[in-house]
């Protein structure tokens, strides 16, 4: 029983890793403004071509709104 109990919890620790791997939307929101310069306006979730990511909307030196998207699992921009 104990055997059984432990290999179920193994597998659901395995299966949940790839939750804790997305990004939040702070680092997100810290990824964009790094690589636009710029003042972060807002980020939310959302799909682009099947993948989670995060939309941040920055607002750059220039005084242009840029749309920057985000891998939500990797952190790198798309």
């Amino acid at each position: 029983m104990k055997l059984l109990v432990r290999s179920l919890c193994a597998a659901l620790v395995v299966l949940a890793s790839p939750a804790w791997a997305d990004l939040s939307q702070d680092d997100a929101a810290a990824a964009a403004q790094r690589m636009s310069g710029g003042r972060v306006l807002s980020v939310e979730k959302a799909d682009s071509a099947g993948r989670a990511v995060w939309r941040v909307k920055v607002l750059t030196a220039k005084g242009e709104v840029r749309v920057i998207l985000i891998d939500a699992a990797s952190g790198r921009p798309l």
